[in-house]
Protein backbone atom coordinates (compact mmCIF):
# COMPACT_ATOMS: atom_id res chain seq x y z
CA UNK A 1 0.00 0.00 0.00
CA UNK A 2 3.10 1.86 0.08
CA UNK A 3 3.02 5.48 -1.80
CA UNK A 4 5.47 8.38 -3.24
CA UNK A 5 5.15 11.41 -4.77
CA UNK A 6 7.43 14.39 -5.34
CA UNK A 7 5.51 17.31 -3.58
CA UNK A 8 6.20 20.88 -4.74
CA UNK A 9 4.98 24.40 -5.35
CA UNK A 10 5.11 27.67 -5.96
CA UNK A 11 7.17 27.96 -9.54
CA UNK A 12 6.05 30.93 -10.70
CA UNK A 13 6.75 30.74 -14.13
CA UNK A 14 6.57 34.00 -15.77
CA UNK A 15 8.15 35.76 -12.71
CA UNK A 16 9.35 39.26 -14.59
CA UNK A 17 12.23 39.71 -11.67
CA UNK A 18 11.50 43.73 -12.83
CA UNK A 19 14.11 44.69 -10.50
CA UNK A 20 16.82 42.77 -11.86
CA UNK A 21 17.56 44.13 -15.74
CA UNK A 22 18.76 43.20 -18.78
CA UNK A 23 19.94 39.70 -19.66
CA UNK A 24 20.27 39.10 -15.68
CA UNK A 25 16.26 38.77 -15.08
CA UNK A 26 15.75 36.93 -18.81
CA UNK A 27 17.66 34.08 -17.50
CA UNK A 28 16.17 33.90 -13.97
CA UNK A 29 12.73 33.52 -15.98
CA UNK A 30 14.16 30.98 -18.21
CA UNK A 31 16.14 29.03 -15.16
CA UNK A 32 13.02 28.62 -13.69
CA UNK A 33 11.58 26.37 -16.57
CA UNK A 34 14.42 24.86 -16.65
CA UNK A 35 14.59 23.99 -12.83
CA UNK A 36 11.38 22.60 -13.71
CA UNK A 37 13.02 20.09 -16.22
CA UNK A 38 15.24 19.18 -13.16
CA UNK A 39 12.17 18.23 -11.14
CA UNK A 40 10.98 16.03 -13.86
CA UNK A 41 14.18 13.93 -14.36
CA UNK A 42 14.13 13.85 -10.32
CA UNK A 43 11.06 12.16 -10.56
CA UNK A 44 11.62 9.90 -13.28
CA UNK A 45 15.00 8.72 -11.41
CA UNK A 46 13.71 8.63 -7.94
CA UNK A 47 10.11 6.73 -9.05
CA UNK A 48 7.32 8.64 -7.72
CA UNK A 49 3.89 7.85 -8.51
CA UNK A 50 2.85 11.28 -9.00
CA UNK A 51 4.26 15.08 -8.62
CA UNK A 52 1.91 17.22 -6.93
CA UNK A 53 2.30 20.96 -7.54
CA UNK A 54 0.53 23.00 -4.52
CA UNK A 55 -0.38 26.09 -6.22
CA UNK A 56 1.15 28.56 -8.35
CA UNK A 57 3.08 27.03 -11.39
CA UNK A 58 2.57 30.33 -13.01
CA UNK A 59 3.31 33.99 -11.49
CA UNK A 60 -0.09 34.99 -13.08
CA UNK A 61 -2.90 33.84 -15.61
CA UNK A 62 -1.79 36.23 -17.97
CA UNK A 63 1.58 34.75 -19.06
CA UNK A 64 1.94 34.16 -22.88
CA UNK A 65 1.46 30.80 -25.05
CA UNK A 66 4.94 30.31 -25.49
CA UNK A 67 5.72 30.30 -22.00
CA UNK A 68 3.14 27.58 -21.10
CA UNK A 69 4.09 25.48 -23.92
CA UNK A 70 7.89 25.63 -23.09
CA UNK A 71 6.58 24.29 -19.45
CA UNK A 72 4.95 21.89 -20.55
CA UNK A 73 7.76 20.43 -22.65
CA UNK A 74 9.42 20.61 -19.37
CA UNK A 75 7.29 17.95 -17.87
CA UNK A 76 8.50 15.28 -20.44
CA UNK A 77 11.16 13.59 -18.90
CA UNK A 78 8.31 12.33 -16.28
CA UNK A 79 5.88 10.67 -17.93
CA UNK A 80 4.08 9.29 -14.52
CA UNK A 81 1.28 11.55 -13.05
CA UNK A 82 1.24 15.22 -12.41
CA UNK A 83 -1.42 17.12 -10.41
CA UNK A 84 -1.32 21.06 -10.94
CA UNK A 85 -3.72 22.89 -7.99
CA UNK A 86 -4.84 26.35 -9.07
CA UNK A 87 -3.03 29.15 -6.34
CA UNK A 88 -3.82 32.41 -5.55
CA UNK A 89 -1.35 33.78 -8.31
CA UNK A 90 -2.90 31.13 -11.12
CA UNK A 91 -6.75 30.86 -9.62
CA UNK A 92 -9.02 28.71 -11.88
CA UNK A 93 -11.20 31.34 -13.29
CA UNK A 94 -13.48 31.32 -16.20
CA UNK A 95 -10.33 32.20 -18.45
CA UNK A 96 -7.13 31.40 -16.66
CA UNK A 97 -3.92 29.63 -17.85
CA UNK A 98 -5.34 26.24 -16.86
CA UNK A 99 -8.50 27.04 -19.69
CA UNK A 100 -5.70 28.06 -22.27
CA UNK A 101 -3.93 24.80 -21.91
CA UNK A 102 -6.65 22.40 -22.02
CA UNK A 103 -6.72 24.19 -25.30
CA UNK A 104 -3.47 23.32 -26.37
CA UNK A 105 -4.40 20.16 -25.29
CA UNK A 106 -3.22 18.13 -22.88
CA UNK A 107 -0.66 14.99 -22.46
CA UNK A 108 -2.93 12.41 -20.27
CA UNK A 109 -0.68 12.22 -17.44
CA UNK A 110 -1.29 15.91 -16.67
CA UNK A 111 -4.35 16.45 -14.19
CA UNK A 112 -5.31 20.37 -13.27
CA UNK A 113 -7.14 19.63 -9.71
CA UNK A 114 -9.35 22.75 -10.41
CA UNK A 115 -12.62 21.01 -8.87
CA UNK A 116 -12.89 20.09 -5.30
CA UNK A 117 -13.64 16.27 -5.62
CA UNK A 118 -11.20 13.35 -5.28
CA UNK A 119 -8.33 11.89 -7.80
CA UNK A 120 -8.18 8.93 -7.82
CA UNK A 121 -5.70 6.32 -9.58
CA UNK A 122 -2.60 4.14 -8.61
CA UNK A 123 -4.57 0.84 -8.59
CA UNK A 124 -6.70 2.28 -4.96
CA UNK A 125 -3.52 3.18 -3.32
CA UNK A 126 -4.33 6.58 -2.77
CA UNK A 127 -6.77 9.54 -3.21
CA UNK A 128 -5.58 13.12 -3.75
CA UNK A 129 -7.99 16.04 -2.12
CA UNK A 130 -7.43 19.19 -3.63
CA UNK A 131 -8.63 22.56 -2.58
CA UNK A 132 -7.75 24.90 -5.56
CA UNK A 133 -8.64 28.30 -5.69
CA UNK A 134 -11.09 30.08 -7.78
CA UNK A 135 -10.23 33.60 -6.97
CA UNK A 136 -7.13 35.17 -5.65
CA UNK A 137 -8.51 35.62 -2.16
CA UNK A 138 -11.38 33.02 -0.88
CA UNK A 139 -13.34 33.67 1.83
CA UNK A 140 -14.33 29.99 2.69
CA UNK A 141 -11.78 27.61 3.62
CA UNK A 142 -11.16 25.65 0.60
CA UNK A 143 -10.15 22.21 2.51
CA UNK A 144 -13.33 22.04 5.00
CA UNK A 145 -14.46 19.04 2.39
CA UNK A 146 -11.67 17.39 2.97
CA UNK A 147 -13.16 16.16 6.41
CA UNK A 148 -15.93 14.52 4.96
CA UNK A 149 -14.73 12.91 1.73
CA UNK A 150 -15.25 9.57 1.29
CA UNK A 151 -12.55 7.38 -0.28
CA UNK A 152 -11.68 4.13 -0.44
CA UNK A 153 -10.93 1.60 2.87
CA UNK A 154 -7.86 1.83 3.19
CA UNK A 155 -6.86 4.53 0.97
CA UNK A 156 -4.09 7.07 2.05
CA UNK A 157 -5.80 10.18 1.77
CA UNK A 158 -3.37 13.19 0.72
CA UNK A 159 -4.68 16.63 0.70
CA UNK A 160 -3.30 19.32 -1.65
CA UNK A 161 -3.77 23.07 -0.94
CA UNK A 162 -2.47 26.37 -1.26
CA UNK A 163 -2.60 28.91 1.66
CA UNK A 164 -1.71 30.33 4.77
CA UNK A 165 -2.03 27.67 7.51
CA UNK A 166 -3.82 29.51 10.95
CA UNK A 167 -2.14 30.17 14.03
CA UNK A 168 1.59 28.87 12.72
CA UNK A 169 2.92 31.02 9.99
CA UNK A 170 5.53 34.38 10.90
CA UNK A 171 3.25 37.83 11.83
CA UNK A 172 4.81 39.06 8.95
CA UNK A 173 3.67 36.63 6.57
CA UNK A 174 0.20 37.03 5.06
CA UNK A 175 -2.60 35.45 5.83
CA UNK A 176 -4.66 34.50 3.28
CA UNK A 177 -6.99 31.65 2.13
CA UNK A 178 -6.92 30.20 5.49
CA UNK A 179 -6.41 26.97 6.08
CA UNK A 180 -7.19 25.34 9.61
CA UNK A 181 -3.42 24.11 11.15
CA UNK A 182 -5.82 20.17 12.42
CA UNK A 183 -6.65 19.75 8.58
CA UNK A 184 -4.36 16.86 8.67
CA UNK A 185 -6.16 15.30 11.31
CA UNK A 186 -9.67 16.64 11.15
CA UNK A 187 -9.48 14.72 7.23
CA UNK A 188 -7.27 11.46 8.30
CA UNK A 189 -4.68 12.67 5.55
CA UNK A 190 -1.44 10.92 5.59
CA UNK A 191 0.08 14.23 4.27
CA UNK A 192 -1.00 17.54 3.51
CA UNK A 193 0.75 18.84 0.37
CA UNK A 194 0.86 23.23 0.38
CA UNK A 195 2.17 26.04 -1.44
CA UNK A 196 2.38 29.85 -0.85
CA UNK A 197 5.58 29.84 1.88
CA UNK A 198 8.43 30.24 -0.26
CA UNK A 199 10.18 27.77 2.53
CA UNK A 200 10.60 24.11 3.16
CA UNK A 201 8.94 23.75 6.37
CA UNK A 202 6.60 21.53 8.43
CA UNK A 203 3.86 23.64 9.58
CA UNK A 204 2.04 21.67 11.33
CA UNK A 205 1.42 17.57 12.31
CA UNK A 206 1.74 15.64 8.51
CA UNK A 207 1.40 19.18 6.94
CA UNK A 208 4.15 20.82 4.93
CA UNK A 209 5.08 23.14 3.03
CA UNK A 210 7.39 22.80 0.23
CA UNK A 211 8.49 26.21 -1.10
CA UNK A 212 9.68 27.09 -4.08
CA UNK A 213 11.83 25.29 -6.28
CA UNK A 214 14.15 28.37 -7.43
CA UNK A 215 14.78 30.39 -5.30
CA UNK A 216 13.39 33.92 -5.93
CA UNK A 217 13.75 36.80 -3.10
CA UNK A 218 16.39 37.35 -0.77
CA UNK A 219 14.97 35.84 2.35
CA UNK A 220 16.19 33.26 4.71
CA UNK A 221 13.96 30.80 4.39
CA UNK A 222 14.86 26.70 3.30
CA UNK A 223 14.20 27.51 -0.82
CA UNK A 224 15.30 25.74 -4.07
CA UNK A 225 13.69 22.77 -2.61
CA UNK A 226 11.61 19.97 -3.12
CA UNK A 227 10.35 16.92 -0.88
CA UNK A 228 10.01 13.47 -2.11
CA UNK A 229 7.70 12.07 0.32
CA UNK A 230 7.14 8.04 1.08
CA UNK A 231 3.66 7.07 2.60
CA UNK A 232 4.08 3.56 4.15
CA UNK A 233 0.11 2.87 4.62
CA UNK A 234 -2.81 5.55 5.20
CA UNK A 235 -1.64 5.93 9.46
CA UNK A 236 2.12 5.65 9.05
CA UNK A 237 4.35 8.70 9.77
CA UNK A 238 5.72 10.57 6.57
CA UNK A 239 8.67 9.81 5.39
CA UNK A 240 10.46 13.01 3.40
CA UNK A 241 13.23 13.61 2.15
CA UNK A 242 14.21 17.23 1.16
CA UNK A 243 16.25 17.56 -2.59
CA UNK A 244 17.66 20.94 -3.45
CA UNK A 245 17.02 21.53 -7.35
CA UNK A 246 17.44 25.24 -7.21
CA UNK A 247 20.15 26.71 -9.56
CA UNK A 248 20.53 30.57 -8.01
CA UNK A 249 21.24 31.01 -4.93
CA UNK A 250 20.51 34.40 -3.25
CA UNK A 251 22.40 36.15 -0.58
CA UNK A 252 21.40 39.30 1.52
CA UNK A 253 24.73 40.47 2.78
CA UNK A 254 25.41 43.60 5.06
CA UNK A 255 29.03 45.15 6.02
CA UNK A 256 29.56 47.49 8.55
CA UNK A 257 32.60 49.84 7.33
CA UNK A 258 34.17 51.37 11.01
CA UNK A 259 37.46 51.13 10.64
CA UNK A 260 37.93 53.41 7.40
CA UNK A 261 38.41 51.16 4.75
CA UNK A 262 36.24 48.95 2.47
CA UNK A 263 37.57 45.56 3.14
CA UNK A 264 34.32 44.20 5.02
CA UNK A 265 32.69 44.84 1.98
CA UNK A 266 35.11 42.92 -0.04
CA UNK A 267 35.51 40.61 2.66
CA UNK A 268 31.56 39.73 2.81
CA UNK A 269 31.57 39.46 -0.92
CA UNK A 270 34.93 37.06 -1.55
CA UNK A 271 32.85 34.76 1.28
CA UNK A 272 30.76 33.67 -1.73
CA UNK A 273 32.72 33.69 -4.44
CA UNK A 274 33.14 29.97 -5.40
CA UNK A 275 30.40 29.47 -7.83
CA UNK A 276 29.84 33.16 -8.49
CA UNK A 277 27.54 33.17 -11.27
CA UNK A 278 24.94 31.39 -9.81
CA UNK A 279 24.80 34.23 -7.29
CA UNK A 280 22.28 36.74 -6.64
CA UNK A 281 23.68 39.08 -4.13
CA UNK A 282 21.71 41.87 -2.40
CA UNK A 283 24.97 44.00 -0.60
CA UNK A 284 24.07 47.02 1.79
CA UNK A 285 26.31 49.18 2.83
CA UNK A 286 26.89 51.00 6.62
CA UNK A 287 29.64 53.30 8.26
CA UNK A 288 32.76 55.72 6.24
CA UNK A 289 35.21 56.07 4.05
CA UNK A 290 37.95 57.86 3.12
CA UNK A 291 37.33 59.38 -0.60
CA UNK A 292 40.69 56.84 -1.10
CA UNK A 293 38.76 54.20 0.12
CA UNK A 294 35.70 54.67 -1.60
CA UNK A 295 37.28 55.02 -4.82
CA UNK A 296 38.74 51.53 -4.25
CA UNK A 297 35.58 50.12 -3.44
CA UNK A 298 33.86 51.56 -6.32
CA UNK A 299 36.45 50.05 -8.71
CA UNK A 300 36.01 46.29 -6.50
CA UNK A 301 32.17 46.97 -6.95
CA UNK A 302 32.33 46.95 -10.42
CA UNK A 303 34.54 44.04 -10.86
CA UNK A 304 31.90 41.94 -8.42
CA UNK A 305 28.91 43.09 -10.62
CA UNK A 306 30.71 41.14 -14.04
CA UNK A 307 31.35 38.11 -11.51
CA UNK A 308 27.65 37.63 -9.62
CA UNK A 309 24.48 36.89 -11.63
CA UNK A 310 23.42 39.82 -10.11
CA UNK A 311 24.80 42.16 -7.56
CA UNK A 312 22.34 45.00 -5.96
CA UNK A 313 24.07 47.84 -3.68
CA UNK A 314 22.57 49.54 -1.55
CA UNK A 315 24.62 52.22 0.10
CA UNK A 316 22.69 54.98 1.41
CA UNK A 317 24.29 54.26 5.14
CA UNK A 318 27.45 54.98 3.22
CA UNK A 319 29.50 57.92 4.22
CA UNK A 320 32.73 59.63 3.09
CA UNK A 321 34.54 60.81 5.55
CA UNK A 322 37.65 62.80 3.79
CA UNK A 323 41.12 62.28 5.42
CA UNK A 324 43.57 64.97 5.01
CA UNK A 325 45.71 63.11 2.33
CA UNK A 326 42.39 62.74 0.42
CA UNK A 327 42.24 66.74 0.32
CA UNK A 328 45.86 67.02 -0.68
CA UNK A 329 45.08 64.46 -3.32
CA UNK A 330 43.11 66.81 -5.19
CA UNK A 331 44.64 69.99 -4.78
CA UNK A 332 47.07 71.75 -1.87
CA UNK A 333 45.99 75.59 -2.86
CA UNK A 334 44.22 77.88 -4.12
CA UNK A 335 40.44 78.28 -5.31
CA UNK A 336 40.03 74.41 -5.46
CA UNK A 337 41.41 73.53 -2.06
CA UNK A 338 39.25 76.65 -0.61
CA UNK A 339 36.38 74.77 -2.00
CA UNK A 340 37.78 71.24 -0.82
CA UNK A 341 37.45 72.73 2.51
CA UNK A 342 34.31 74.25 2.30
CA UNK A 343 32.93 70.89 0.88
CA UNK A 344 34.09 69.32 3.56
CA UNK A 345 33.09 71.34 6.31
CA UNK A 346 29.59 71.13 4.60
CA UNK A 347 29.78 67.15 4.28
CA UNK A 348 31.08 66.77 7.87
CA UNK A 349 27.83 68.76 8.97
CA UNK A 350 25.01 66.61 9.57
CA UNK A 351 22.12 69.33 10.15
CA UNK A 352 23.43 71.42 6.75
CA UNK A 353 20.38 71.24 4.52
CA UNK A 354 23.63 70.44 1.69
CA UNK A 355 25.41 67.84 3.85
CA UNK A 356 24.61 64.67 1.23
CA UNK A 357 25.07 66.84 -1.95
CA UNK A 358 28.59 68.14 -0.59
CA UNK A 359 29.73 64.64 0.02
CA UNK A 360 28.68 63.76 -3.60
CA UNK A 361 30.50 66.44 -4.84
CA UNK A 362 33.75 65.63 -2.92
CA UNK A 363 33.37 62.04 -4.16
CA UNK A 364 33.10 63.27 -7.68
CA UNK A 365 36.09 65.38 -7.34
CA UNK A 366 38.31 62.45 -6.36
CA UNK A 367 36.99 60.00 -8.91
CA UNK A 368 37.62 62.72 -11.56
CA UNK A 369 41.02 63.32 -10.14
CA UNK A 370 41.57 59.20 -10.33
CA UNK A 371 40.58 59.59 -13.89
CA UNK A 372 42.94 62.01 -15.42
CA UNK A 373 45.90 60.74 -13.23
Amino acid sequence: MAFRFLHTADWQIGKPFGNVPGDAGAELRAQRIATIGTIARLAATRGVDAVLVAGDAFDSNEVQDRTILRTLDALKPFSGRWIFLPGNHDAALAHSVWSRMRQMGLESNITIADKAEPIAGWDGRAVILPGPLSRRRESLDQTEWFDTAATPEGAIRIGLAHGSVANRLPGAAEASNEIPETRAQTAGLAYLALGDWHGSLKIAPRTWYSGTPETDRHRANSSGLVHIVDLDGAAAPERVEVVPVGHYQWHQLEAQLLDGTCQAALDALSSIENEAARRVVSLTLRGGVSLAERYRLGTELSSWQHRFHHLEIDDAGLFEEPTEDDLDALDSSGFVRLAVDRLKAKAGDPADPSNAAARVALRMMYVDHMSGT
